[in-house]
């Protein structure tokens, strides 16, 4: 977490949003759980009791379902309550009674009450769990009054089962617990709860002792309220937490003790951290480690490194480590602290001299003046503690002695300089000169160079210019003054130009960072599937980390195990089982971190909205370059922009196959809308027909013949729309084979005619299809998608319009058109008609799954070609089919060839 000071008074983005969902929760229906360690503290008896002071409130409560087990007392205080009549399940042939959600919706009380919130309801029932009946209430909005034991919690079952040896199998999520308006801990001593037991006010006194010993021995009821009640003061906690930060306080409430240590790369922190720890222990509080760095002064290497030591050790003890940044550190901590509620501030004793606090100010003053309320302990560094091992020892780089040597380079020219203008300059232009060799020095050799680059001036000032001459004696006072204003504008100089310099090293490093995030946010922008996010999140952290990476993700459809979708060839099967960890726990692991410190990569759970949706492996070259801080803050950061982009991706691969069922639901409503139709007319006619025949024997023979002929046109159109539904599947299935040949086209076109021919038989057809006019295509698919044009025509057009069919050639391609004279295709309609199931309105449209053209579009495809419609002048319509042209016709045997063959 990193915070800047210049921030200001801003609203707090989240603290706004937090409201927005406070607001939202006050206007919703309560949802309140009566909590407690066991069965037999009272819960049901004191959620009833709430209920009677309700009633007598004039609130309309009632009882939908609330398990009395034989209890007098109990079940005294459901008199005077509506009781809900309960629903009867059939189950293995027995009725069993259940809760009745229907009627409990359909009565519209104020509040229901819903006893066992963790119930599984009867197989049959609307839902498999009681708590999903009571989200549904919720939704209904009607408030929900239930009770609930903590081992029936989802994420506290391994605990409940490892305490009690007992694997409780009904459990409530965890959503269900925080979506709660109101927790109410109903406590008692374990010593109650065991005598009710014994007096069968929990249990029936078989079931009573049987419990007695196994779940309800009294270092198992000890555990569990424990368990309730640190669940329920984390709640309570929680709850101070969120009304704080509503009400806009600042000032810390100590309801609780939290403890905030302040460290730094000093190897001192150590013995502070491990203070902080047993401070923490000692309270039973939980505690932080916070450092600030600087952005004017950032650490250097050195002191990065053990930086990174500390900050490693205090995650080991258990601290939750915060990173700030900012000028005024003193100020930052107390904001802090102020957020979340400290109470204690520890931090470690100044060692350095008194002077550094009147220069640069004292964190420690600036603590304990500001902190009002929060008490701040200042803790001697000292020597790591007796058999506590310290940091990892930081090896002293080398001193730069060759930049000292080079120190003397621009002084001894400033000397050289002043020696030969001579008597030109005076005696203070001798001074600046030398200044400006110590501001070259500063600027080009670091703190250190550059003050020995002042001393050095001061003494070869004193020696060649003032006299007594080529001696250090000085015979003048102002001298000396001159001497002391060098030596400060030099130590001044070379302080400033350090700052600068360091600065710059932090802008440079930032300006790294924004680039490297940015990046990777374009080439993630780039990818669309996972296979593409994961090679672009490993090629990023290749170039910036110089690391090899591996991004892992959850095999689908809950299949057991992790795939990599880039590939996975640096990984090894230790590698994988950290990745599984990671996974698994929602936490970092891996080299240099609490968890499998030794292992051979890092990894990183790929944070989604619900769970990890993956994990970044890396393996760290060198292996400890992220334990340092700003390297594994980076490092996160490229984790979370990889994890909204495999989320993005999965979101969108989802949003695509529900927009797939969405078509596919849609086609098929459409399909059996319009064949239900079409399908059912040309049978009902053929099986009226059938019938008549069959029971009539009398019948003279012309409507006999009628009647034989009605079922031969409807069998045949049935037949035509059979046809229709079985060539658009195998034209939209997989592998359509084309059997093409070099045919005539007038051939196809003579071959469509024939088949229509009663159709046709009153409609003059004009034919201009050239007998040259031979191509490569499918003869039977273009017969087809010939006849399919010309009943589209006839249904269309009005009986006895004419048509024409053109066929013409063009380069590297054959076009055949066909015209009618009818009422055209309506505007906007001239690429629907070709979808599947649309049917025009033009004209006296006829029957059909509007499917003809579709199929003709279709055929025209899997040649390669295409079909157009556009509107004639002054009425009518055009369909045009083009047809590549390719390759070169077989050369056809000559007349002589056949009259020598007739000779044989």
């Amino acid at each position: 977490m990193v915070r800047d000071d210049e921030r200001g008074r801003r609203p707090d983005p989240e603290a706004l949003l937090e409201r927005a969902h406070s607001e939202e929760a006050a206007s919703r229906p309560k949802l309140k759980i009566w909590f407690g360690a066991s069965p037999g503290t009272g819960k049901t008896y004191s959620m009833l009791e709430n209920a009677q002071r309700l009633r007598l409130a004039g609130a309309d409560v009632v009882i939908g379902i609330v398990e009395t087990h034989g209890r007098s007392e109990t079940t005294a205080l459901t008199k005077g309550l509506e009781l809900l009549p309960r629903a009867r399940i059939p189950y293995r042939g027995q009725m069993l009674e259940e809760f009745d959600l229907d009627a409990a919706v359909a009565r519209r009380s104020a509040v229901v009450l819903l006893d066992e919130l963790a119930h599984s309801n009867v197989p049959g029932s609307r839902h498999g769990k009681r708590w999903q009946d009571a989200m549904e209430l919720l939704d209904a909005g009607i408030e929900v009054h239930t009770t609930l034991n903590v081992q029936h919690i989802e994420s506290l079952n391994d605990v409940v089962a490892q305490i009690t040896s007992v694997r409780v199998r009904e459990t409530v999520p965890d959503a269900v617990l925080e979506r709660a308006d109101e927790i109410e801990l109903v406590d008692v001593a374990p010593e109650v709860v065991l005598l009710r037991l014994k007096e069968g006010k929990v249990y029936v006194p078989d079931q009573a002792l049987r419990a007695a010993g196994g779940f309800f021995k009294e270092g198992n009821l000890h555990a569990l309220r424990e368990l309730a009640l640190r669940l329920t003061a984390e709640r309570v906690d929680a709850e101070v937490q969120a009304w704080r930060r509503q009400q806009g306080i600042e000032a810390p409430w100590p309801a609780r003790e939290r403890i905030m240590v302040c460290i730094g790369p000093s190897p001192a922190s150590a013995r502070i951290i491990r203070s902080a720890r047993r401070m923490a222990g000692a309270f039973h509080a939980p505690w932080m480690a916070a450092y600030v760095e600087r952005p004017a002064s950032p650490p250097r290497d050195r002191d990065r490194a053990r930086l990174a030591a500390n900050l490693r050790l205090a995650e080991s003890l258990g601290a939750e480590v915060v990173m700030l940044s900012g000028d005024r550190p003193g100020e930052l901590l107390l904001e802090l602290a102020r957020q979340r509620s400290v109470t204690r501030i520890v931090v470690g004793k100044p060692t350095h001299p008194r002077w550094r606090d009147l220069v640069y100010g004292s964190l420690l003053d600036d603590l304990v003046r500001g902190s009002g309320a929060v008490d701040v302990h200042a803790i001697s560094g000292g020597q790591t503690d007796a058999g506590q091992s310290a940091p990892e020892r930081v090896p002293t780089p080398p001193r730069p002695w060759g930049r000292y040597a080079w120190a003397v380079v621009p002084v001894s020219g400033a000397a050289l300089l002043a020696r030969a203008l001579g008597e030109l300059i005076d005696f203070a232009d001798i001074a600046m000169i030398f200044l400006v060799g110590i501001t070259i020095a500063a600027t080009f050799l670091g703190r250190g160079p550059s003050v020995f680059a002042s001393v050095l001036a001061v003494a070869m000032f004193d020696f060649l210019f003032v006299p007594a001459f080529y001696t250090f004696a000085v015979t003048d006072f102002r001298h000396v003054l001159t001497f002391l204003v060098m030596l400060c504008a030099g130590a001044l100089i070379s302080s400033l130009m350090d700052r600068i310099r360091q600065q710059s090293i932090a802008a440079r490093a930032r300006e790294r960072r924004t680039a490297a995030l940015y990046a990777l946010t374009r080439a993630l922008a780039g990818a669309r599937d996972e296979t593409a996010i994961a090679k672009a999140a490993a090629d990023q952290v290749r170039d910036v980390f110089e690391s090899e990476a591996v991004l892992l993700v959850p095999e689908p459809r809950g299949a057991v195990g992790m795939r990599a979708p880039a590939g996975d060839s640096v990984l090894e099967e230790a590698d994988r089982t950290v990745a599984r960890w990671s996974l698994e726990h929602g936490r970092p692991a891996g080299r240099g971190l609490k968890t499998l410190h030794g292992a051979r990569v890092v990894a990183f759970p790929l944070g989604g909205r619900d769970a990890p949706v993956g994990v970044l492996a890396v393996l760290p070259r060198p292996e400890g370059r992220f334990e340092d801080p700003a390297q594994r803050a980076l490092l996160e950061a490229f984790v979370a922009q990889t994890a909204l982009a495999i989320e993005r991706a999965q979101l969108a691969e989802a949003a695509a196959a529900a927009r797939l069922r969405a078509e596919t639901e849609e086609m098929r409503s459409s399909l059996l809308s319009s064949v239900s139709h079409d399908l059912r007319t040309p049978i009902g006619s053929i099986l009226g027909a059938a019938t008549t025949l069959l029971e009539s024997e009398s019948l003279p023979t012309d409507e006999r013949t009628e009647l034989i002929k009605v079922i031969r046109d409807e069998s045949s159109r049935l037949a035509r729309l059979v046809a229709n539904l079985l060539d658009m599947t195998r034209l939209e299935g997989p592998g359509l084979a084309l059997e093409k040949e070099w045919v005539p086209l007038e051939e196809v076109v003579g071959a469509a005619l024939n088949r229509l021919d009663a159709r046709l038989s009153h409609r003059a057809v004009r034919i201009e299809v050239p007998a040259t006019i031979v191509a490569p295509f499918d003869p039977v698919l273009l017969e087809q998608l010939l006849v399919n044009l010309l009943e589209n025509a006839l249904k269309y057009t009005p009986e006895g319009s004419p048509l024409e069919i053109v066929a013409t050639t063009e380069p590297h391609r054959v076009v055949l058109e066909l015209r009618d004279h009818g009422p055209g295709v309506a505007v906007g309609d001239e690429e629907r008609i070709f979808e599947k199931f649309f049917r025009s309105q033009r004209g006296q449209a006829g029957g059909g799954v509007g499917l003809g053209l579709a199929i003709a579009r279709g055929i025209a495809r899997a040649h390669g070609g295409t079909i157009t419609a556009r509107n004639l002048e002054p009425r009518g319509a055009a369909f045009r089919v083009t047809l590549p042209l390719e390759g070169e016709p077989p050369q056809l045997p000559s007349e002589a060839m056949f009259e020598s063959r007739a000779h044989e």
